[in-house]
């Protein structure tokens, strides 16, 4: 019978466990992944089913990697995943959050959008680091998004979006993450995907401020293309700044939401 065995279809005998099928791929394997989920050296294998043998600590070749990366995702998942292009408009507290979610899922083509530069009060919140100060946040965001996941495919833009530009920077997405502090520029974005980029749908943002209730931050869908996150109020203001807790909340449904729409679900 056929299984896959990283990422390989390889025939094994009928019967075989774990443990008999990572002495013969895989000696000193100490990590077991069975369709996604950890297993026992003692399982039986069936055909069609998808193993993982991984040896704890060992760094694999390139050519592996990116498989056992997405070991623990459900069977067929990681082969639509790669298909997919998302773009992100923003990349401060919620954009670089999002983008290093989806990086280690393994979506297979990020497209970032962002004018500025790595600067100190950013570090409170945002996914940067002490030396990538003054560097421009495409480039910091690149740098990191590629070290967690070396085989996505990037496209940096260091520019300010409008309506004449952002039409181009995000023409092959199928899904737009609005992440901007302004909002002004939040309802530019949305009226220019909703006017000019009728295949692509946005996650947008709204009221992530403070350390107020968790679950007050809520995904909605506000109509068939528009997704709003947040709780809707909460703008940052004296005594109610932005911070790391509730923007990451915040970010990881926007994130949550992008891999359920490639998946072909809705809400």
């Amino acid at each position: 019978m056929q299984i896959r065995l990283n990422e390989k279809v390889t025939s094994v005998n009928d019967g075989q466990n774990v443990a008999e099928l990572a002495q013969q791929f895989k000696p000193g394997a100490d990590v077991l992944i069975l369709n996604g989920f950890p297993t026992t050296p003692e399982t039986v294998v069936t055909a069609g089913d998808e193993l993982f043998l991984i040896r704890r600590g060992e760094i694999p070749p390139h050519e592996e990697l990116e498989y056992l990366m997405a070991a623990r995702h459900t069977p067929g998942i990681h082969a639509r995943l790669k298909q997919a292009c998302i773009g992100i408009a923003g990349l401060g507290g919620l954009g670089s959050a999002v983008a290093v979610a989806l990086s280690r899922v393994g979506i297979g083509r990020l497209i970032l959008a962002d004018f500025d530069i790595v600067e100190p009060s950013n570090l409170n919140r945002q996914q940067y680091f002490v030396d990538q100060l003054g560097l421009p946040k495409v480039d910091a965001l690149a740098e990191t998004l590629r070290r967690v996941n070396p085989y996505i495919h990037l496209e940096s833009h260091q520019i300010m979006l409008d309506p004449d530009n952002l039409p181009v920077v995000f023409a092959p997405c199928s899904v737009v993450i609005e992440a901007f502090d302004r909002a002004e520029m939040k309802a530019m974005l949305v009226d220019t995907i909703m006017e000019q980029l009728p295949q692509a749908i946005v996650i947008a943002a709204s009221g992530v401020a403070g350390y107020g209730g968790n679950n007050s931050i809520q995904t909605r869908r506000l109509n068939r293309r528009l997704y709003l996150v947040g709780d809707g109020s909460s703008e940052a203001a004296p005594g109610n700044g932005l911070m790391a807790p509730r923007v990451g909340i915040a970010a990881a449904q926007q994130a949550n939401q992008a891999l359920r729409l490639v998946l072909g679900e809705e809400l």
